[in-house]
């Protein structure tokens, strides 16, 4: 599986992560909704379980994905600081390039 990180998301999610609190926690996108071929995702700071995939990017975030789920192969994490300040996952690789 693959994922892609932009610069600003990853700054955001460093800072999360070194947080004393987020200490062993991994970033977590799952898919909250799909409907047709695209996806709605979810994103939060959680353990490893049985049915994850630790998937490393390239600006050195490991990303816990379910390995069960196709639409999460291929996902971009983006964080924007306007017009509305805020991460938006999307996955080109599927189609889905829109805000979801």
């Amino acid at each position: 599986m693959k994922v892609k990180i932009s610069r600003n998301a990853a700054k955001v999610l460093q800072l999360e992560l070194n947080k004393e609190e987020n200490k062993g926690l991994l970033v977590r996108v799952q898919v909250t909704h799909k409907h047709g071929d695209h996806a709605h995702y979810g994103l939060g700071l959680d353990d490893k379980t049985a049915n994850d995939v630790v998937v490393n990017t390239d600006k050195g975030i490991d990303v816990l994905l379910d390995q069960t789920e196709p639409l999460l192969d291929g996902i971009r994490i983006d964080y924007f600081y306007t017009p509305e300040e805020g991460f938006m996952i999307t996955n080109p690789s599927k189609g889905n390039h829109g805000d979801h």
